[in-house]
């Protein structure tokens, strides 16, 4: 059959238009699963009856919240006066919601130091180690738009040959789902079709391979993914999805589908990506704060959502029919961004797995599963404002909605996340305007009650000064763990330069940190202001290549930001030097934005990547090592086809 058909034709008659534009030779036969769009106000099904976890949500929640009712005490003391104004009542309150979004993280991350400290797990449930033969099927989906053919492939052959090994692939099939375009005439398709044909035929032996590339790419991702568990989702008793960046380990495969056969109550488990692959500084700084600080929030996360956790995505294992039972999206009324296909499905997909009582697991002690990150801040800027606007979409889900407490607590949660730039942002637009107006009015000393003596300001240097120290110690907490358990584990290695080099890694990630997040605070809160404007984000393939942002690029990316930046240096200049030496980290970071974004897009200086290495980092892992060397390989094949029209042979990886 032509692949370039648009429509079936019988009997002389067009009966409707082909679901793909690639060749039906590439996929195996159909076996439809049926996936009906779910409403988000029907009830659920009657949950399971589990002890003990209000404990670990009771001990996060109200430690949070004691923290901020300090936090809150502490800082009206500072402020102090015989009646507090509406704009110091309105800065009170602005800078406490971001305390305690804060408090709330930090005591998360401290839940998770405790029982990684111990050397103990902190996994929902045991993944049985290989051994039983496997009985059931299960499907590797990598859901590609605009991604690199030979990255995919490689990836695909160092899994593949990984699990050939273990003698566990004939337990496997690999779908790749494409919604790559081609309408321009850019060849992005039938370049993809090309190579995934040929790897196709180079695994023959090892482990099926199927492609498929849709001729509709509605919803997105999420409509990809449905599409394929409605035409083959009755074969595969679960499925794992992985993004174009990620990997996953033959070892954490098998464990994975062996946790799924063994655990019937298991709708989904979650794995942690650790970050590899670090080139740029950025990716560097992202890989080390991920990879040091990560595990403390993956492990307080799994703590207290127990089996009512979260998705991400992507590096998960399925159950396919609690997936397609209970996790279908519908299209939300009215126009993007909060109307229409749901952006961030991965969230609400879980939130709709734990109404129908399916168990949702996270694994963060588990190894074997990795992804890489964006190379420069404009990136990680176009992918935030993607995230931005899928989490506040779920804001008209939350309120509507009849779904569980965690999985309310989920939705407002991500959306929070972003909203608390903006709080974060207007806390500092009104404190530089109380700091402005302290320079400028006369101070009244009569109040308009009749007394005799007059009202005298006062100020409690002492509170100011406790609650300095006591907020830098809640937002400083998580690196500080991290770094406990860097130095212990160099410690049983007995490696004494690995527990300076720690110390180096959380110090100068930590600067840099500063001065990145006063231009994250920027962007998102752009971001939210655009959202509930009405601007969609669209849709644009994700880059994950690349380094080198040229000077003057960063200086027109980022004019904005050092605006700003100047701005609010003669603002607090003009109110006082305390206050310009208070506010000097966001300025700095503002006004420095376009040389940060400059640096940290070139290659990490040899000194940085010493300082920033993780383990992953000076020893690459044996699978993604496979990966890219496989990915190299097929680069060269695609490369060389382009040029003469021969096909290099693909060597073997060891």
């Amino acid at each position: 059959m032509d692949q370039f058909m648009s429509e079936i034709t019988v009997a002389g008659e067009k009966i409707g238009r082909l679901p793909d534009v690639s060749s039906p030779e590439l996929l195996p036969p159909e076996v439809p699963l049926d996936m009906p769009d779910q409403d988000f106000k029907a009830r659920g099904a009657k949950p399971r009856q589990r002890r003990g976890y209000w404990i670990p949500r009771a001990a996060v929640f109200t430690g949070a919240l004691l923290l901020t009712a300090a936090f809150a005490y502490e800082l009206y003391g500072v402020l102090a006066v015989e009646q507090a104004t509406p704009l110091q009542m309105l800065f009170l309150v602005l800078s406490t919601i971001a305390f305690g979004w804060i408090a709330l993280g930090s005591l998360n991350a401290a839940l998770g130091f405790i029982p990684l400290f111990g050397g103990e797990k902190a996994d929902t449930l045991d993944l049985p180690q290989p051994g039983p033969e496997m009985t059931t099927r299960t499907a590797l989906l990598f859901p590609v738009y605009h991604e690199d053919p030979a990255r995919i492939a490689g990836t695909i052959q160092a899994i593949a040959l990984e699990l050939q090994a273990m003698g566990a692939a004939k337990a496997f099939d690999v779908f790749i789902v494409s919604d790559t375009r081609d309408e321009s005439g850019n060849g992005a398709g039938a370049a993809e079709e090309s190579a995934y044909r040929a790897l196709r035929h180079r695994l023959s032996d090892i482990i099926p391979v199927y492609y498929r590339r849709r001729r509709d790419n509605h919803a997105r991702k999420a409509g990809n993914i449905k599409d394929w568990v409605r035409r083959f989702g009755g074969g595969y008793a679960h499925f794992v999805v992985l993004d174009g960046d990620s990997v996953m380990s033959g070892m954490t495969l098998v464990r994975l589908a062996l946790a799924m056969e063994r655990e019937q109550t298991a709708g989904l488990i979650q794995t942690v990506p650790r970050l590899t692959g670090a080139s740029t500084l950025l990716q560097y700084l992202t890989q080390f704060a991920s990879n040091v600080y990560g595990p403390l929030v993956a492990a307080g996360l799994a703590f207290w959502h127990r089996d009512q956790g979260n998705y991400w995505g992507h590096n998960a294992i399925i159950r396919t029919v609690a997936f397609a039972s209970a996790a279908g999206l519908p299209t939300l009324p009215g126009r993007a961004p909060f109307g229409g296909d749901i952006q961030s499905h991965d969230f609400v997909e879980a939130v709709l797995l734990a109404r129908a009582d399916w168990g949702v697991h996270m694994v963060p002690t588990i190894e074997g599963s990795y992804e890489g990150q964006p190379p420069t801040l404009p990136d990680v800027v176009a992918r935030d404002r993607r995230w931005a606007q899928g989490n506040l979409q779920h804001l008209g889900i939350v309120f509507t909605s009849n779904i569980t407490t965690m999985g309310r607590l989920h939705l407002l949660m991500g959306a929070t996340s972003y909203l608390m730039s903006l709080v974060w942002a207007s806390s500092l637009v009104v404190g530089i305007v109380l700091a402005l107006q302290g320079q400028q009015m006369i101070p009244s000393y009569f109040i308009d009650e009749k007394t005799l003596f007059p009202v005298w300001p006062v100020t409690d240097p002492g509170a100011a000064l406790r609650l300095f120290f006591a907020t830098m110690a809640i937002v400083l907490m998580p690196k500080f763990l991290g770094l406990a358990l860097e130095i212990k584990r160099a410690y049983a290695a007995r490696e004494r330069r690995g527990r300076m080099r720690a110390v180096a890694g959380v110090v100068t990630e930590t600067l840099f940190s500063i001065l990145i997040s006063p231009i994250l605070m920027v962007t998102q809160t752009v971001a939210v202001f655009q959202v509930l404007f009405g601007f969609d984000s669209g849709w644009r393939p994700q880059s994950r290549d690349g380094e080198g942002l040229s000077f003057v690029s960063a200086l027109r990316y980022h004019r904005w930001h050092m605006a700003i930046g100047v701005v609010m240096a003669v603002l607090c200049y003009e109110a006082s030097a305390l206050v310009l030496a208070w506010m000097s980290p966001v300025i700095l970071g503002l006004v420095l934005a376009a040389p940060v974004s400059w640096l940290t897009s070139r290659k990490a200086p040899r000194i940085l990547r010493s300082l920033l290495s993780t383990r992953d980092g000076r020893k690459e892992p044996a699978i993604v090592e496979s990966a890219r060397r496989a990915g190299d390989e097929w680069a060269m094949q695609i490369a060389n086809r382009a040029i003469d029209g021969k096909v290099v042979p693909i060597i073997r990886a060891a």
